[in-house]
């Protein structure tokens, strides 16, 4: 070998050494603490501004808002310049702590569970007083119909899989809030009732509803939607975060759990994120944020709670985070964020929607605890 060559072999070790080193640099960075919580509040921040000087495309009081006042409320508890906080008291008290206008609908009582939790923590009764009202009628419907996706049933039962971000949650924080069972024990019989008619056990996935029981992808594959199973993933950890150590039905909950994680986590592309169908990513080939933000939270949540091992899903959740985060703008905000819809679709890089910003927000606190306590 001729000295021209060894020093071409030199220099070529030495770029692609620097490389790497800038690619571990940049990784590092996007997992410590204090640039995960500006980037929270970059998100946050745009979407305030953006309701500021546009609008809420959505009421108040709806489910797409509710989702991200989930997220919000807990970057809120963590930032000392985020106006979430003093923002959610405001909402609350400008709808007079009420729910939308469907008593019955999941959907518009999704917004109950950030009553729940800001009752928790300011003790004002009035935040959940009408609400547990509500809910003492829902509990009294007989709910002894089929899930059938006919009839109208989403306005009477959990007949969807997006309503157990909705439903169950909002039920297991007022248990919490009020330290009466039957709000839980509410919450886990409906549970098991949605889980009866729409969890495929093969699979360990939901459909979306009784409609999607026989359908079929392009490539054969049975229809799961990420962002369906996003908010299942979501709900079930919120649910059980407010059971008891002791409550009878946590072991079985937790048995749930895992076994989505773990079929959740094999899907996960090479790009760090899940595309809107889970078992056709080819037909939608591009990452989509909300239902990745979900099930980035929800594995975070089990990492946190010592029910996921580190070796397994820490890797998951690295590449995770570091997709989401590259899908936020300069300007902050979150993109390839799925439309409001029912089944797997298109999206792109200018595709935004609140229910996708909770869902990062969710997982970014998430993750600002967890590296906290890394060794």
């Amino acid at each position: 070998m001729n000295k021209l060559s060894a020093k071409r072999i030199f220099l070529l070790g030495a770029a692609i050494a620097c490389s790497l080193t800038a690619s571990a640099q940049k990784t590092d960075t996007l997992f410590k603490r204090a640039n995960i919580l500006k980037t929270m509040e970059r998100v946050s921040a745009w979407q305030f501004n953006t309701w500021q000087t546009k609008g809420s495309q959505w009421p108040k009081y709806d489910w797409t808002n509710a989702a991200g006042y989930t997220g919000m409320l807990e970057l809120g508890k963590l930032s000392k310049t985020d106006t979430s906080l003093s923002y959610l008291l405001h909402l609350g008290n400008s709808l007079n702590w009420q729910t939308g206008p469907r008593r019955f609908m999941a959907d518009d009582y999704c917004i109950a569970q950030t009553y729940a939790i800001l009752y928790k923590m300011y003790s004002d009764k009035e935040m959940i007083t009408k609400f547990r009202e509500q809910a003492d009628s829902i509990i009294a419907q007989p709910h002894t119909e089929s899930l059938e996706w006919k009839n109208n049933i989403s306005q009477r039962e959990w007949a969807w899989c997006d309503a157990m971000f909705m439903g169950p949650t909002s039920f297991s924080y007022l248990y919490t809030a009020t330290h009466d069972q039957k709000y839980l024990d509410f919450a886990v019989k409906m549970w098991w009732k949605t889980y009866d008619y729409l969890y495929d056990p093969a699979e360990h996935l939901y459909f979306r509803d009784g409609s999607y029981l026989n359908k079929k992808e392009k490539n054969g594959q049975k229809v799961f939607w990420s962002r369906g199973n996003g908010w299942v993933m979501a709900g079930l950890v919120r649910v059980i975060d407010n059971m008891p150590a002791n409550y009878p039905d946590r072991p079985k909950f937790i048995q749930l759990y895992k076994d989505m994680a773990a079929r959740v986590a094999g899907l996960q592309q090479p790009d760090g994120s899940w595309h809107a169908s889970l078992l056709d990513p080819a037909s939608y080939p591009i990452k989509e944020t909300s239902g990745t933000g979900f099930f980035t939270y929800s594995l975070l949540w089990g990492l946190n709670n010592g029910i996921l091992d580190k070796q397994t899903y820490w890797p998951v959740v690295q590449k995770a985070w570091t997709a989401l985060s590259a899908a936020v703008h300069p300007d902050g905000m979150l993109g390839y964020i799925q439309h409001v819809g029912a089944a797997p679709d298109k999206v792109d890089e200018n595709s935004t929607e609140i229910y996708g910003v909770g869902a990062f927000l969710l997982t970014g606190t998430q993750l600002y605890k967890y590296v906290g306590h890394m060794k």
